[in-house]
């Protein structure tokens, strides 16, 4: 069997789009990415992480649709933003309503909240995902334009340790991944302080225009925050020296922020202060901060994995009641890079520990509903149907690393019997086939302990060893 090529790695021969394509053969569109099974490891130990710490925090997860009103977004994350200016994916449906690819979750998770009473829970109401959004960005590496986010939410608490808590937890998330991070946190303050911070940064920014590029300059009249994004070298120059938010906050920001810094001290978060850290999204208040790699792997530059922040105004700015919240978002595509430059192995997937071989087609019916059976007790089972001869279906038990070996042929059908092979010491042993699977599991109990009785998909139990009916 071919050996299937790892795909899309951090670093590619060629830019995207620029690999030679055969003429005529479909093609990835710009900017997406396959996930292949020798990619799939990772994401599986990711997503079990995820809902690993998320479960235990008491978190419960949410979905929410691909496809959302663009209204929504463009209500919240910002009409100047460079989501909806330049990135988000847009189109009326045929319904003539304007829709949108979701580029962020956080204002899906808020308008889910609203939409299905939530206020009445138990608050705060904790939130998690892990899903696909899409954003019309510049492909680069761990950058795609259909790109996978984990991230955490909490609606209903304003106190500050929840925001400590929250970014606990987002450290936390890297540490198994042997990632290393380091969190950088600012604080924007309220409607209470924040006006009188932006009218002076105006100020400042406005005696230094000619110093901005064109895209600053036209933040500086909508959201002069945003600035302090800006990537162009210039500009950064330009920010380094602007008044500090930190410096403007209200008596109650500056608390609610020492305070976040005095928990995160308690569970030895390591953080470093920030003062240019906006947060692209025009719906944060308070804290912000994001998630960077602390310390970057040999030949390789640190990497922004993430971020969040409070945003204690957006709910009311759907129409609810004021709702205090504070959520973050991490890049998986990005989290997988940083594995694998550390050199990050996954476990590997449970093996099978029971293979069955058959002869002949009668055969084939029987192992047939014998796996069926072994499925459902939750024993791990593999098989080769297609295949007639024994002796390849047992190579591929040798390669799959099973521990017994099943087989029936035409003889085994005629006296209602099965061969139980142990894969290790090659010793093969005659079975009764109405009692091989109370024998299997006694087998498996040796080596493994007392099988697993989980439910059945569907939610039936498990059924009885000696269900199996007779030849």
């Amino acid at each position: 069997m071919p050996t299937l090529q790892k795909s899309n790695p951090p670093e590619a021969t060629l830019p995207p789009g620029e690999q030679e394509k055969p003429k005529g053969q479909p093609q990835l569109l710009r900017g997406m990415k396959d996930i292949l099974p020798p990619d799939e490891p990772y994401w599986i130990a990711v997503r079990h992480e995820v809902e690993d710490v998320a479960h235990r925090a008491g978190f419960q997860r949410i979905e929410t649709p691909i496809l959302e009103s663009a209204n929504l977004f463009m209500r919240t994350v910002g009409a100047e933003t460079d989501i909806i200016e330049k990135e988000m994916y847009t189109f009326v449906d045929k319904g003539g309503d304007k829709v949108a690819l979701r580029p962020e979750n956080t204002a899906a998770v808020a308008r889910a909240y609203l939409e299905h009473g939530m206020a009445a829970l138990p608050q705060p109401v904790r939130l998690f995902y892990i899903s696909p959004f899409f954003r019309h960005d510049r492909p680069q590496a761990g950058r795609y334009r259909q790109f996978w986010q984990l991230g955490f939410e909490v609606l209903g608490d304003a106190h500050p340790v929840v925001d400590a808590h929250l970014i606990y937890l987002a450290a936390s998330l890297y540490r198994p991944f042997q990632v290393p991070v380091t969190i950088e946190i600012n604080s924007l303050g309220d409607q209470a302080c924040r006006p009188a911070y932006v009218r002076q940064i105006t100020e400042y920014f406005k005696a230094r225009k000619n110093s901005l590029c064109e895209d600053c300059k036209r933040r500086l009249q909508k959201n002069p925050l945003r600035i302090f994004d800006c990537k162009v070298a210039d500009c950064q120059a330009v920010a380094q020296d602007a008044p500090q938010i930190v410096d403007h906050l209200c008596e109650q920001c500056k608390e609610h922020f020492i305070r976040v810094l005095e928990y995160l001290g308690e569970l030895e978060v390591p953080y470093a202060l920030n003062p240019r850290i906006v947060r692209g999204l025009e719906y944060y208040t308070r804290t912000v901060f994001q998630i960077y790699e602390e310390t970057a792997a040999e030949g390789t530059g640190q990497t922004d994995l993430g971020g969040g922040g409070r945003y204690d105004d957006l709910l009311e700015q759907l129409g609810g009641r004021p709702v205090p919240a504070v959520g973050f978002a991490a890049g998986v595509e990005r989290l997988i890079i940083k594995m694998r430059e550390r050199q990050f192995v996954p476990p590997p997937p449970a093996p099978p520990e029971i293979f069955l071989a058959q002869l002949g087609e009668l055969a084939r019916k029987k192992t047939l509903k014998l796996y069926d059976v072994l499925r459902s007790l939750n024993i791990g089972v593999a098989e080769s149907f297609s295949k007639d001869g024994l002796k390849p279906q047992l190579e591929v038990a040798n390669r799959l690393g099973v521990k017994f070996a099943l087989i029936i042929g035409q003889k085994e059908i005629m006296d209602g019997t099965i061969l139980i092979r142990d894969m290790e010491s090659g010793i093969q042993e005659v079975v009764d086939y109405k009692k091989v699977v109370p024998e299997i599991q006694k087998r498996l109990a040796k080596t493994n302990g007392p099988p697993s009785r989980g439910m059945v998909k569907g939610g039936e139990p498990p059924r009885a060893t000696d269900g199996i009916p007779a030849p």
